[in-house]
């Protein structure tokens, strides 16, 4: 790899270059490269002709510069650009002192367009017989060794932009990402839901157990969070006569930075009036079996994409979160322990949680303990106590439960759906009772949806799904910041 002393050299020539260039009277970065095609475009003209032949008429691309290699008074430059490459050919004889000066002022790692002829080289190399090479933007820091690329994985992740340019396989797993964003939109669209835009910033940050950013608006003199979940105003949409809504973006919780938990992430929720959470069931199970096809038919070379629609094949396997808890903790009435009880059980499974959580937090870090790494295929967990979920409908026959399931697939978690509260009253005692926990705990006492609720809401089911977890198990990426393009980091000098 290229030691910081060889960096500032070759820095210092390539800032030498557009002095030159720019006292020629030339522009080192000019405005525009008109009438250019992808490299995809240019190398299917070279389709069918035969070696050492080139075809009539030429054409325009632009990329940049992956290596550029000399035999005397030819040269063969790589250039990329984001439909892939084509080789550069440019002879001396034909281009006369533009080929020295070409040579001259051009480096790896440079954008640069090209006008020529489509050929093909006696080697069978399709390539662009260049007749004028043009400097685009001239890079001052020289690309990272192409064989080791960026390295550091704190530098990855604040420089993204390095480790794109240096790994297709970056390129690739980002280009899946937009894909998997693109095909759940089209699924819901396809399934009558409207996409809907609600604010980021609001008074009350509610719809999940976490503690929100805050701010404050100067015009207004008013204290604004940002949102922890879509949930409460697209259930408010419900209300306003919509009948299915989704809603695809990102929302910010202050907690954890690990491989599975992101300060900033991305969310869909989607909420469908007249139906409960057995009809979410069907329609998720259906979402991930389209988007497991999409991605096998992609990305074949992703051993998990590929075997994604064998692992996502339905029915998926379904377990009753109380029944599979008792079961692995080897004891019974688990509903009926106090508080108290399960926060002493929690400890002694491991959990780090404090000891006075609400008994929803204690239960849910049960079975996190117990029962989740044992789901490594799709799971649906049914079911869940009443304690854990304050925003769902009470069970229609099972006495302490909500009407609620989470999908896990090998650890995470891919979905989770109510069949959604629309009991005004039953909302806002259920609010009171959680806000009486502990402060970062609770679900935020949101009185403008609760007098929404008292319009009538009609009843419904409602979904959430962390988006960049299904990108992880869709893709086979283990670290929630290796399919965020921007990943929160610490700071830089924090970071040894």
């Amino acid at each position: 790899m290229t030691d910081p002393e060889e960096s500032s050299r070759l820095e210092a020539e390539r800032l030498a270059k557009i002095e030159r260039i720019r006292v020629r009277g030339g522009e080192p970065y000019p405005w525009t490269f008109a009438g250019r095609v992808s490299t995809a475009e240019a190398r299917a003209q070279c389709t069918g002709l035969a070696p050492g032949t080139e075809a009539a008429g030429s054409v325009r691309v632009a990329g940049r510069i992956r290596s550029i290699r000399e035999h005397g008074q030819s040269s063969f430059l790589d250039l990329e650009d984001a439909a892939g490459s084509i080789q550069l050919f440019l002879r001396g004889e034909e281009l006369g002192d533009r080929y020295d000066l070409a040579l001259a002022e051009v480096d790896p790692g440079d954008i640069v367009g090209a006008d020529g002829a489509p050929s093909v080289t006696r080697r069978g190399e399709p390539s662009i017989r260049v007749n004028s090479l043009e400097l685009l933007a001239k890079a001052i820091h020289p690309p990272p060794d192409k064989y080791h690329g960026l390295k550091d994985p704190e530098a990855r992740l604040r420089q993204r932009y390095v480790e794109l340019l240096t790994s297709p396989e970056s390129r690739v797993r980002f280009q899946g990402r937009y894909e998997i964003l693109r095909e759940t939109r089209r699924f819901f669209d396809a399934h009558g839901f409207m996409e809907a835009e609600t604010a980021v910033l609001v008074p009350v940050a509610g719809g999940a157990a976490a503690e929100p950013f805050t701010t404050h608006s100067r015009y207004l003199d008013n204290d604004l969070q940002l949102r922890i979940s879509l949930e409460l105003p697209l259930k408010r949409l419900l209300v306003g006569g919509f009948e299915r809504v989704y809603e695809l973006g990102q929302v910010f919780r202050n907690e954890d930075l690990d491989t599975i938990h992101s300060p900033e992430f991305t969310l869909l929720e989607a909420y469908w009036a007249y139906a409960d959470y057995l009809d979410m069931r069907g329609l998720v199970e259906q979402l991930y079996g389209e988007l497991a096809a999409h991605v096998a038919r992609r990305y074949p070379e992703l051993p998990a994409a590929a075997g994604a629609p064998s692992l996502f094949r339905a029915p998926f396997a379904t377990v009753d979160f109380v029944e599979a808890l008792e079961a692995k903790m080897g004891t019974t009435g688990v509903l009926e322990r106090s508080r108290e009880e399960l926060g002493a059980l929690a400890r002694a499974a491991g959990a780090s949680v404090p000891e006075d959580s609400p008994a929803g937090v204690f239960l849910d870090k049960l079975f996190d303990k117990y029962v989740t790494p044992g789901l490594v295929r799709p799971t649906f967990v049914m079911d869940h106590p009443l304690a854990t979920t304050p925003l769902a409908k009470r069970h229609r026959s099972k006495p302490g439960r909500v009407e609620r399931f989470e999908l896990f697939c090998g650890e995470l978690e891919l979905a989770n759906a109510y069949t959604e509260l629309n009991d005004p009253v039953e909302q806002e005692r259920r609010f009171k009772a959680q806000a009486g926990g502990r402060a970062e705990a609770a679900y935020a006492f949101d009185a403008d949806f609760v007098e929404a609720l008292r319009y009538g809401m009609p009843p419904a089911t409602g979904v959430g799904i962390g988006i960049d977890r299904a990108v992880m198990r869709l893709l086979g990426v283990s670290s929630i910041k290796e399919v965020r393009l921007f990943p929160q980091t610490r700071p830089k000098a924090d970071a040894a």
